[in-house]
């Protein structure tokens, strides 16, 4: 699977042990930054990341220190669903009811081995569709 993914400064260490984990479980990621601890503003990445998802149609992950600031940046794209997930139930209702194609971490909420588990959640759980999509398709953008 093809995952873009990025943080601000405050995730800089979490986004980097996310990134270890996808790629020994073969995933082709796309770093999209930011890439070091020197502050930065996490809508230039929220947007970037977003971007990416919405031209390919595919699945990205953003972190920042909440998960707050990247879910609401990068839910002012058409056609992003990001969802912040504190747990792996979270993950499993944002993809099986929400369809949602972006997953938002805080890595001042959520430890390494929480984060890991939370993504194979995210990226293992399927859309029903279904009333679900009816749902979906009453959002605007």
């Amino acid at each position: 699977m093809k995952i873009a993914i990025g943080c601000d400064h405050g995730a800089f260490a979490l986004k980097n042990k996310v990134i270890e984990h996808l790629e020994k479980q073969g995933h082709e990621v796309r770093d999209f930054g930011t890439y070091s601890t020197e502050s930065c503003d996490y809508p230039d990445i929220a947007h970037d990341v977003a971007q990416a998802v919405e031209k390919e149609n595919g699945t990205g992950i953003l972190l920042c220190g909440t998960g707050i600031g990247m879910s609401m940046a990068a839910n002012h794209h058409k056609g992003i669903r990001a969802a912040l997930c504190t747990t792996e139930l979270h993950a499993k209702f944002a993809r099986r009811h929400n369809d949602a194609n972006i997953l938002c971490l805080g890595a001042r909420m959520t430890g390494v081995e929480l984060a890991k588990a939370i993504v194979e959640a995210f990226l293992t759980t399927g859309f029903e569709g279904g009333r679900h999509k009816r749902r979906i398709d009453k959002i605007p953008c």
